[in-house]
């Protein structure tokens, strides 16, 4: 079992995400509706926040998981001794979870403080409560930076984990853009509003964000955990 904090702030947060999830899915719907219903086709699932959500949900319990049943080792020799949930762990956040988390937050907020209309209509303000709006979009930054500083996460080769990256964008944007062409609706009004080059310069721009948001977790990580690696490093050498 690990440290005591450690498991402590997993369980936290998987907790604090499990219930907002379940009030999400249980209140946060339109009159006669619910998640697969909501704002038409593909429901609560069109949107990149909903994906993040679950994902978050499913990583941090995985921690707790891991937590109870494995280790968490520091870097060096003791890798090869990691359970295979803590490689899929590893693994998972290096590709998906870190970057689809801090890419949702930033995104979020940056699109709102220009025109909030453009990503969360005020209307929106009567469905959502504000402190489910901040599980949503502002939380998932801190709780994946603490989680980093406090575990120490083995990242795979970059080619083979930022290929994971991209597929999973891809099939969300193939998804948005299957939305858009069969249902003559925008998931966001942002997209709305540009013309069909525009566009394209908005998604240029945001894959560039995104691959550079994955560099941003990968050396944090060798940053953070700097004199760890130093340390195994030189034990290794005696």
């Amino acid at each position: 079992m690990e440290h005591p904090l450690t498991v402590l702030y997993h369980v936290t947060i998987t907790l604090t995400y499990a219930a907002s999830l379940l009030y999400n899915i249980l209140y946060v719907n339109e009159e006669g509706g619910n998640t697969l219903t909501y704002r038409g086709y593909g429901g609560k699932f069109k949107f990149l926040t909903f994906w993040n959500f679950c994902l978050q949900t499913f990583y941090f319990g995985l921690c707790v998981v891991n937590d109870l049943t494995g280790t968490n080792p520091g870097p060096g020799p003791a890798q090869r001794k990691k359970s295979s949930l803590k490689a899929f762990i590893d693994k998972f956040l290096a590709s998906i979870g870190f970057p689809m988390g801090v890419f949702v937050v930033t995104t979020f907020w940056a699109i709102f403080y220009v025109d909030r209309e453009l990503v969360f209509p005020r209307k929106l303000d009567g469905i959502i409560p504000p402190w489910l709006n901040h599980i949503m979009h502002t939380v998932p930054l801190p709780f994946l930076l603490l989680d980093k500083y406090m575990v120490y996460h083995e990242y795979p080769p970059r080619g083979k984990a930022m290929l994971t990256t991209i597929v999973f964008a891809s099939v969300y944007q193939a998804w948005i853009l299957w939305i858009a062409y069969y249902t003559n609706f925008w998931v966001y009004p942002v997209l709305e509003v540009l013309n069909n080059a525009q566009r394209c310069v908005f998604f240029l721009t945001l894959w560039a964000f995104l691959i550079s948001i994955y560099l941003l977790g990968e050396g944090l990580s060798g940053f953070w955990w700097r004199y760890e690696k130093a340390k195994a490093v030189t034990s290794k050498k005696r």
